[in-house]
């Protein structure tokens, strides 16, 4: 992803409000499937880490990317933003196609 890129989609992603929460029961099956299916609906998403160690939330935020196939964007804090593409994607409901 080249730079260009990636600073719009921070902008787009800076309005957003986290749809994955990731607990102290790290990244589960249900995680995954929860982020997986937002990644297909909205393509870019918030994640929220709620873990005080900090290399805690950097190892769940690549273990959640790479189980979802998923490209991290940005990680600010407990805060991660995840992309995903899809070509099939409902403009409605795309954050890339509503906030363009």
């Amino acid at each position: 992803m080249d730079t260009r890129t990636r600073r719009r989609y921070r902008r787009i992603a800076h309005h957003l409000s986290p749809v994955v929460a990731i607990g102290a029961s790290d990244v589960t099956d249900a995680v995954v499937n929860e982020a997986n299916r937002a990644l297909t609906d909205h393509e870019l998403i918030k994640v929220k880490v709620h873990d005080e160690s900090r290399q805690a939330r950097a190892q769940a935020i690549e273990i959640l990317a790479t189980r979802c196939n998923a490209l991290i964007v940005q990680k600010i804090g407990k805060t991660a933003v995840l992309y995903r593409a899809n070509p099939d994607a409902n403009p409605k409901l795309s954050n890339l196609s509503r906030f363009a």
